[in-house]
């Protein structure tokens, strides 16, 4: 044999084992991709969907993207499986015809009458193992295995950790006696609308609006000078003199009221839920002159808060107690800029009467125990007022309120659960309480009425979520409920970019 064709024989032959060397090298890469996707998905990040509505409107389950015919607001109405002969976590192909639903924001009872594209549940990434290394804080987000059968992944919200003693009063949450708040990020995630002046309806004679035809809610006490144009009928205009007050009332005979409701729910509940009178007012004024003032009055039991504005610089938060007027915080700012829209915002929130002016904040703690702002009516409906003097222009204007854990499993039932007022719920060494966002349709530890089931027989106590059964945090949204490429696909694979966010939780920092 020649050296040529020997030399061409060994070229071929360490070829031929290169190529044998890099199947081995791809083979091995992958296999170790594959154990660190394990490892990775097993112990560090895990991505899970929402099944149900019990988080909504924080993180949502199958549901359907509604707008309002009459007034536009965009809300979403929960997808019940039942109700359609369906089985229980079911996306059926195609689209269905919701049931009635109400706007948030107008009040319309919309019937639709058409089919409508069912939308994916969330889709979220979950950090597991971080509460093998840290505490979990009150307020996060959690996976957990559920009690009552571990097969299944529960997520609720945190509420009560070990050794703490859990009571629901009026819908806030107390800890060992003491009003829970918010961190600030929670608490704005948790603000539901109530009305919204920017959204006016097109066809008002209908009489459909909460039974009737629509009004304008916001109405005109004691000849206020209050007034609505036609080409601006989203704005509040006023032209008095500056020593004259001039007070707009928000009826809620005629707009929505101050109940727990959810639009994500079924109307039928909604006259039989609790008053919530943790409120907020927003709006922007501006003025064309430097004298004058803007205010807004929210009421709790029997108590009025007022917040106001003097356009020469001076904040002031005060209540009102049998016809007298008691300064609580005051403040001088920078005056009111002539012509220059500014944020007007006022809050009665977990005791705390929060005031911001622009960019500038009045605060005001009325304490944490239940009896702090005095004896309790909560059938009582709360009031809110605007009022001001001077030439003013109001914009945006916007009511909230705050989420409310109710005490009974369903309205107007007489089932009351688990660490409702005076029954607290203590929880022992190694045991959580959670709760749902949409606290009047949420399966969570108030009605879980068994014993939760362990390895090898072991019983844990009713109503608690076990240390070991903590799967982890939810972290973030990465597929909100996307939209489908054709009607008939079952899964929606064009993402909703602009709803991908962060899921608020636990924080050292409160509001104050």
């Amino acid at each position: 044999m020649s050296k040529a064709k020997t030399d061409k024989s060994e070229a071929e032959s360490d070829l031929a084992k290169n190529r044998v060397v890099e199947v081995i090298n791809t083979l091995e890469w992958l296999i170790t991709a594959f154990i660190l996707a394990f490892v990775f998905r097993a112990f560090v990040m895990e991505a899970f969907r929402i099944p149900t509505g019990s988080m909504a409107d924080t993180l949502m389950g199958a549901h359907f993207r509604l707008r309002c015919p009459q007034c536009g607001y965009r809300y979403n109405y929960g997808f019940v499986p039942e109700i359609y002969g369906l089985r229980q976590d079911t996306l059926p192909r195609g689209n269905l015809r919701p049931v009635d639903s109400r706007c948030p924001s107008c009040g319309y009872y919309q019937q639709t009458g058409r089919d409508v594209q069912i939308a994916n549940g969330d889709r979220i990434l979950v950090l597991k193992c971080i509460y093998q290394f840290f505490e979990p804080k009150q307020w996060d987000v959690i996976v957990f295995k559920n009690p009552l059968d571990p097969q299944i992944n529960f997520i609720k919200r945190l509420i009560g950790r070990p050794g703490e003693t859990v009571e629901i009063i009026d819908g806030d949450i107390y800890i060992n006696g003491q009003i829970s708040r918010k961190p600030p990020k929670v608490q704005n995630e948790l603000w539901m609308p109530v009305y919204n002046n920017d959204y006016q309806p097109i066809r008002p004679g209908e009489p459909a609006f909460n039974g009737h035809k629509w009004r304008q809610p916001f109405k005109n006490t004691n000849g206020s000078k209050w007034t609505i144009t036609k080409n601006s009928p989203a704005r509040f205009n006023l032209d008095s003199p500056v020593d004259q007050i001039n007070t707009l009332v928000y009826d809620t005979s005629v707009g929505n009221n101050f109940r727990a409701a959810y639009a994500y729910d079924a109307v039928d509940d909604y006259d039989y839920l609790p008053f919530c009178s943790d409120l907020m007012a927003r709006f922007y004024a501006g003025s064309s002159q430097q004298q004058g003032c803007i205010g807004i009055e929210l009421s709790k039991y029997q108590t009025i808060y007022k917040a106001s504005v003097d356009f020469t610089g001076i904040m002031t938060i005060s209540k009102i107690v049998d016809g007298n007027e008691i300064i609580l915080a005051r403040r001088s700012v920078t005056p009111i800029a002539a012509g220059v829209p500014s944020l007007v915002q006022f809050a009665n929130v977990d005791h705390l009467l929060l005031f911001q002016f622009d960019s500038e904040k009045l605060t005001f703690d009325l304490g944490r125990s239940s009896d702090d702002t005095g004896p309790r009516a909560a059938e009582i409906e709360p009031q809110v007022k605007i009022f001001g003097a001077g030439t003013l222009t109001l914009s945006h204007v916007a009511l909230f309120r705050d989420i409310h854990y109710t005490n009974k499993q369903f309205a107007g039932s007489r089932s009351y659960g688990k660490a409702v007022e005076g029954s607290p719920f203590k929880l022992q060494k190694d045991e959580f309480f959670v709760l749902g966002d949409n606290s009047p349709n949420s399966a969570d530890g108030r009605w879980w009425n068994m014993p939760g089931k362990g390895n090898n027989g072991k019983l844990y106590p009713e109503g608690i979520v076990p240390r070991e059964y903590l799967v982890g945090k939810a972290l973030f949204v990465y597929w909100p409920s996307g939209f489908r490429l054709f009607m008939n696909d079952r899964l929606a694979v064009i993402p909703n970019i602009g709803r991908m966010r962060f899921i608020y939780s636990g924080s050292d920092r409160t509001l104050q």
